[in-house]
């Protein structure tokens, strides 16, 4: 189509366009040359913004340097015969592009017409449309008056109210005028001397003029036309149609019953209207084009609130943990632009309700409805007897949740309400808050282990949590050794009372081999019952085996606690402690639900993720140690996440650190004052049961071949030995290795692995602390494997270096993983065991342990050797009851053996048929 203006066509240039658009929610234009290449925006762009004002003429207008980006509501005006350039002619450049130049034609029709909305209704919530044109034109009117309400502030919700004034000359919207020479708006005037109300009136102006005229007070009685100026009394009639549209469009009609349209609207408003009218009418009439005069002090006051200095107090001198429970009185004070209000005076205003008042010569705006809640405030405080531990941990009022320490006071810009303690109760919670000065506990005799000074105190705040009844979140890094605090927390428990009823610990399952063999080595005085398994007792005989054997700790996966959970929540734990407590962060699954019906004296959560950067997590950890603490989720959301997370708020951040500072202890690696305290190097063995269908390959694959080595010769029985092993670690891997199967999706394949699930869950962990790591191994298929289900799960490209990879390719990942571009990269173990130098690691992962232990340290002091500068942490995976573990044991005691016995794989073809069935014997 061809947009033609009344002139000759020798005047007339000829536009030739391209028009694109993605779904109809923008639109992108291109101008064409006679050769059909692309012109710059500049030849063109005034040409096609030459009346249109809304974007300063095309000033503002959003383009590259040859295509124009527009919304569906500039569309519409661009190409409308009203805003069109009157010697441009505009042509598609192919048939798609003339269909949207006519459609916008089309629908220009409409948009600026008062019939518009005699063919818009509004159904379910929707704009509903039944327009005479075709329906690329009626779609693009759609999405244009959806955004043109978005522009004027209005929700589909208020439309019905507004379809008479927009069917009535309300539409299109421009600034009201009548007969375009007199413009007729409000103006809202302040109480007068002495008075407590507000004046609503209606003005005009003339155009040329920008002064406003209302009638005087003696013929405000008249009507409209015998009230106006003779030289205006021809537009009577126009003025009382837009008078009328203004007062119908008022949302609370409540101040206008008694308004007698036929005269000049002169109305009186209590605060209580004026706010109502300054927060919805107000920008509602001037978004529909009326002129709403306020007066200038209102429309540059900021609020003004009353200052309240809350001082609260005990009976006695606080100084112990035994006062928790004592009650709390209150001393308010209260003032106004300095000036010190009675108790009496402050409640005379509450009851009046006020918001704005006349200070002296000044007028304040107070916030009334923070007046009610400081009143609320104060009688809940007097009527609910409030004691220290209230005041430190319940859902109080935030004012009285965040005691000011000295330095904030200083910074402060004179706070609207201040709270203070008494001396001896602020040094305590300041003690409590920062952990610092606790009781002391002496560490258990029968504790296996030196807890380094951080451990003690994390150890000691543990026990004192357990003593004040306070649910507690450990969160220290992975490496500071939270298993080890929680065990000599777990003894001296029981150290104090041996009859005590058990505590559960919850664990993934890829690390409950890690809780049996830690618990053991250090604290082998505890009696530990493991409950997994399909031969785990049910039912009554749980419970007579728990009255009989007595066992202090009961050893439990997230999984079966699902599974057992009816039976299990009839206890009351001594303690019940989540293990990477973030499996619980989703609150909706039937996991977490089953946690949370669990009955502990005490709930502990450890985990080494920065909870406080995933809110969601933070929140579900809280909501078990300590539930309602932080409120509904829902409202969790809205008071800190959204802020947080949209807005990146600081004060909230601040708010949510303090609310959660008593419950929660993490300590980092980076942190100055432990890394003194920590060795450079520290070796942990991670241990991962085999799933059901690796046990069942592992032990037919054992049977088929240990007879064949009583059948070989010396040479044979070796090479099958050798063979035989590397077959057996691979199914300790994955079975897909061992099978020669095809990768299926990432979840699924860690679900069949044990090991796979905790190298990659502590992969992801490390590199969502912002810190790296190397793995080893000495698969091809199972470097290729960890890739797979990085990649898939947490979006991470790992590099794998292999024996193949060419030396500029290998040198060039080396030098950007030291520069730390990629948080992981993982390793062929022959290929990258030497000759690499990659400090910028501070966790080396050894996926599948090697029969040469000198080969495994090679690895290591890739990230272990001259310029490291951090802590490294080195976790070995092994398969319990399986043949890794086994060889772990036999290598270190071999230790006390010659390098050179070790040195090679060989050592292990020497072993005797004895020790050989016992290597691949399986432990269940």
């Amino acid at each position: 189509m061809t947009l033609q203006s009344k002139v000759p066509a020798s005047f007339l240039k000829t536009l030739l366009v391209e028009i694109k658009t993605e779904n109809g929610q923008s639109y992108t234009i291109q101008s064409l040359d006679e050769h059909g290449t692309p012109m710059n925006v500049d030849e063109w762009l005034s040409f096609l913004f030459y009346q249109y004002e809304a974007s300063f003429y095309g000033l503002t207008a959003v383009h590259t340097d040859d295509t124009i980006t527009v919304t569906p509501l500039e569309f519409i005006e661009l190409f409308s015969a009203q805003q069109r350039h009157p010697f441009i002619s505009i042509e598609g450049a192919d048939k798609a592009s003339n269909e949207r130049i006519e459609a916008a034609s089309a629908a220009s029709k409409y948009w600026y017409s008062e019939d518009l909305w005699d063919y818009v209704s509004v159904e379910e919530d929707q704009l509903a449309f039944q327009l005479p044109i075709n329906e690329q034109a009626s779609q693009l009117v759609n999405t244009a008056l959806a955004q043109k309400l978005v522009e004027l502030g209005l929700a589909i919700g208020e439309i019905p109210s507004l379809l008479s004034y927009f069917r009535n000359g309300g539409w299109p919207i421009h600034s009201k005028t009548v007969e375009d020479e007199i413009y007729v708006g409000m103006r809202l005037r302040e109480p007068a001397e002495n008075e407590d109300e507000w004046h609503l009136e209606t003005v005009i102006r003339g155009k040329k003029s920008m002064n406003y005229w209302a009638p005087p007070v003696r013929k405000r009685t008249l009507k409209i036309e015998n009230a106006l100026p003779e030289k205006w009394k021809n537009y009577a009639i126009g003025i009382q149609q837009l008078q009328q549209q203004m007062i119908d469009l008022l949302r609370d009609q409540a101040y206008m019953q008694d308004v007698d349209s036929e005269k000049f609207l002169s109305s009186r408003l209590k605060d209580a209207d004026v706010r109502e009218f300054l927060r919805s009418d107000f920008a509602r009439l001037q978004a529909l084009g009326f002129e709403i005069v306020l007066p200038a002090w209102l429309k540059e006051l900021k609020d003004s609130r009353f200052k309240v200095r809350a001082t609260a107090n005990t009976a006695s001198n606080y100084k112990s943990a035994a006062g928790l429970q004592e009650i709390l009185t209150f001393n308010w004070k209260l003032s106004l632009n300095g000036q010190e209000i009675s108790m009496e005076d402050f409640q005379q205003m509450v009851n009046d309700n006020r918001e704005f008042i006349r200070a002296g010569t000044e007028w304040v705006r107070v916030d009334a409805q923070w007046m009610q809640e400081i009143r609320k405030l104060m009688d809940k405080a007097e009527s609910e007897n409030w004691t220290v531990k209230d005041l430190l941990f319940q859902e109080l009022p935030e004012e009285l949740t965040i005691p000011l320490d000295d330095e904030e006071e200083e910074e402060a810009d004179d706070p609207f309400f201040q709270f203070e303690m008494q001396k001896s109760l602020r040094e305590y919670v300041k003690k409590l808050v920062d952990k610092k000065g606790l009781p002391q506990v002496p560490i258990s005799q029968n504790l296996h282990a030196e807890l380094r000074p951080y451990q003690q105190e994390g150890f000691e705040w543990l026990s004192f949590m357990h003593d004040q009844q306070f649910g507690a979140c450990l969160a220290d890094d992975m490496g500071l050794g939270k298993t080890v605090q929680l065990i000599s927390y777990l003894l001296h428990i029981y150290d104090k009372n041996k009859e005590a009823s058990p505590s559960l610990i919850i664990c993934p399952t890829s690390v409950l081999g890690n809780w049996q063999k830690e618990l053991a080595r250090f604290a082998p005085t505890l009696k530990v019952y493991m409950h997994y398994g399909p031969t785990r007792l049910k039912d009554q005989t749980f419970y007579d085996h728990l009255q009989r054997e007595k066992p202090q700790i009961v050893l439990s996966t997230y999984g079966t606690i699902t599974q057992d959970v009816e039976m299990l929540e009839e206890i009351e734990w001594s303690n019940v402690t989540l293990d990477e407590a973030q499996n619980i962060k989703n609150m909706h699954t039937k996991q977490s639900k089953a946690i949370r019906k669990l009955r502990g004296k005490h709930h502990i959560a450890l985990t080494g993720t920065p909870v406080e950067n995933r809110l969601s997590e933070l929140w579900a950890i809280f909501d078990f140690i300590y539930k309602g603490y932080l409120g509904s989720f829902s409202r969790f959301q809205e008071e800190y996440i959204a802020p947080i997370e949209r807005d990146d708020s600081e004060v909230h951040k601040h708010r949510l650190r303090k609310k959660i500072q008593p419950f929660l202890l993490r300590r980092t690696k980076q942190d100055p004052a432990l890394m003194l305290n920590l060795p450079d190097k520290v070796e942990q063995r991670e241990y991962c049961p085999l799933t059901e269908e690796q046990a069942v390959l592992y032990e037919s694959f054992i049977q088929e071949t240990v007879q064949k080595l009583e059948t070989l010769s010396g040479f044979e029985r070796k090479g099958l030995i050798l063979k035989m092993l590397n077959k057996l670690k691979q199914l300790c891997n994955h079975p897909a290795l061992y099978l020669k199967e095809p990768f299926e999706n990432a979840k699924e394949m860690m679900e069949r692995s044990e090991k796979l699930d905790r190298i990659i869950t502590l992969a992801g962990d490390i590199a969502g602390n912002g810190e790296q790591c190397l793995i080893f191994t000495q698969y091809i298929g199972m470097g290729q494997l960890i890739q797979h289900c990085l990649t898939e799960l947490y979006d991470i490209d790992a590099p794998f270096l292999t024996g193949s990879m060419p030396k500029n390719q290998r040198d060039y990942f080396v030098e950007s993983f030291q520069k730390g571009e990629f948080p992981i990269f993982i390793l062929s173990l022959k290929a990258g065991g030497t000759g690499l130098n990659l400090t910028a690691a501070n966790h080396v992962l050894h996926a599948d342990r090697w029969w040469n232990p000198a080969v495994e340290n090679q690895a290591t002091d890739r990230a272990y050797r001259i310029g490291q500068t951090q802590f490294v942490h080195v976790h070995k995976f092994m398969t319990t009851g399986t043949v890794e573990e086994k060889i772990d044991t036999l290598l270190t005691e071999k230790q006390s053996l010659s390098e050179e016995l070790i040195q090679s794989s060989q050592w292990i073809t020497e072993l005797n048929d004895d020790e050989i069935k016992d290597l691949l014997s399986f432990n269940f």
